[in-house]
């Protein structure tokens, strides 16, 4: 994903550089020296490894012409025979430039580089690095603001869940305090990630400054994430004590869910900071090309692993054992596996499928935001599963709206009855009491207006005081 913050082109040439000049027109100011000297720095190293590469590596031995290897300004060229296309991944030293799309150099079939007519200098092709430039930026604006309602809706949704758990007395249980850990765990994940999102990604002088706070924040953003998958490890082993191990015994100590929800995370998380600051310490700790991240990625893809586990097993008791036995309970705790078995797969699936990005440009736009679905939409999607879609979170909801029109119900008829007896006395002692109708909900009497009723009584020959 390309970051908002400093997405421009600009082109920094390095020596004699082959590459092909971008129109003007088409690219946007140049960014500040600072990131002037990083991105200078990076082609420098490329052109120290590249050397080094080419003494390295032993010389043509094909017969026929060839083309010798070079380095053009920014990548480094292997040997290549006459008459053929060279291509390799475009640099990621500019932020519009996509790593994905590829750069090409053409070998004649003289055995010597393309050269470029205008310039007539050796020309590598780079238009197709940043050809797609304005359509990745406007994605890029699509997803971040895409996560930015996910975090947002999901907030919303486990906050009114929340309340529902801790209004209603009747759903309480250990399974629903598990719920309401997990719950907090996605509100504080989602609230880290909007702030990091708006406060660091889509701001770049934090990220140039690169203070200890964005670092900070980082820490308890992959603290929070660890969060949610190990609550999540904690429903399934709370049903697997309680089907398989206890069968059905509702009391377990909670204390060392806690200590897995909340304090375990805490391990992977400051195993990362620590191996981020000594050997990968980028501004902000923004990049996620390094291997380290693994460090909280691993132990949460082992969670998921464990929790399948749990859960196939638990499928397992209640079918064999349980069908006829515990036909009430199998079929109540069926129910809680299933919500649980089907968002492990889907939580975790971006951990699974993430290094399989599609090549081609489409099937990677459909790729991205099918991630960021998946990746930001979390919490709505827990929240929806585990309270909104919970029969007994239904039946209490239910409960509640039948008592509010019950009482609604009789403070409406205690009212019309209390304006019916108001309107009975004032007819005796002031007026005519053929001017009034003692239904509060109607001006009519019989279906006929207050001048029918008049008539009608002035023909019975009814007097009045």
């Amino acid at each position: 994903m390309y970051h908002l913050h400093n997405y421009c082109s600009w082109f920094l040439l390095s020596g004699d550089t082959e590459v092909q000049p971008i129109d003007e027109a088409t690219v946007s100011p140049i960014i500040n020296p600072e990131e002037q000297e990083i991105v200078r720095k990076k082609i420098l190293d490329s052109q120290y490894k590249c050397f080094e590469k080419m003494n390295r590596d032993p010389p043509y031995n094909k017969s026929g012409l060839y083309c010798s290897r070079n380095w053009d300004g920014w990548l480094c060229w292997d040997d290549a025979p006459a008459g053929t296309l060279t291509s390799q991944n475009c640099p990621n030293y500019f932020v519009d430039f996509d790593p994905t799309e590829k750069a090409t150099k053409y070998c004649g079939e003289d055995g010597h580089w393309f050269r470029h007519p205008d310039t007539n200098r050796t020309w590598s092709n780079y238009t197709l690095c940043n050809e797609n430039t304005k359509a990745k930026l406007k994605s890029a604006f699509i997803l971040f603001y895409m996560a930015i309602v996910g975090h947002a809706l999901s907030i919303a949704s486990l906050l009114i869940s929340l309340a529902i758990f801790f209004y209603f007395r009747s759903l309480s249980c250990q399974r629903i305090t598990l719920h309401k850990n997990l719950f907090c765990s996605y509100v504080l994940n989602s609230a880290l990630t909007i702030i990091y999102l708006i406060g660091v990604v889509n701001n770049p002088e934090v990220v140039s400054r690169n203070p200890v706070g964005c670092k900070v924040l980082h820490f308890f953003h992959m603290y929070m994430l660890g969060c949610n998958y190990f609550w999540m490890l904690c429903e399934g082993i709370y049903l697997h004590t309680l089907i398989v191990v206890a069968v059905f015994a509702e009391e377990q100590h909670l204390h060392w869910y806690y200590l897995l929800g909340w304090g375990f995370p805490l391990v992977p998380a400051s195993i990362h900071a620590v191996a981020r600051k000594k050997y990968f310490d980028d501004n902000c700790w923004m990049s996620v090309e390094t291997h380290l991240l693994y460090a909280v990625h691993g132990p949460i893809v082992a969670a998921l692993l464990v929790n399948l586990f749990f859960l196939l097993n638990i499928i397992r008791v209640l079918v064999t054992k349980l069908r006829d036995t515990h036909r009430a309970e199998s079929n109540m705790y069926m129910k809680a596996v299933r919500a649980t078995l089907i968002l492990v797969p889907l939580l975790g699936i971006q951990f699974v499928i993430f290094p399989w990005r599609p090549e081609n440009r489409l099937a990677g736009e459909v790729y991205e935001y099918i991630m960021h679905i998946l990746m930001h939409y979390q919490g709505l999607l827990v929240a929806t599963i585990f309270c909104f879609f919970n029969g007994e979170v239904q039946a209490a909801l239910k409960r509640q709206w039948m008592q509010y029109k019950t009482q609604w119900g009789q403070r409406r008829k205690d009212h019309c009855s209390m304006r019916s007896t108001s309107y009975t006395a004032t007819s005796i002692t002031e007026v005519p009491a053929f001017m009034y109708h003692h239904d509060c909900n109607s001006e009519h009497l019989n279906g006929r207006h207050t001048d029918d009723s008049e008539l009608v009584a002035l023909k019975s020959g009814e007097t009045y005081a």
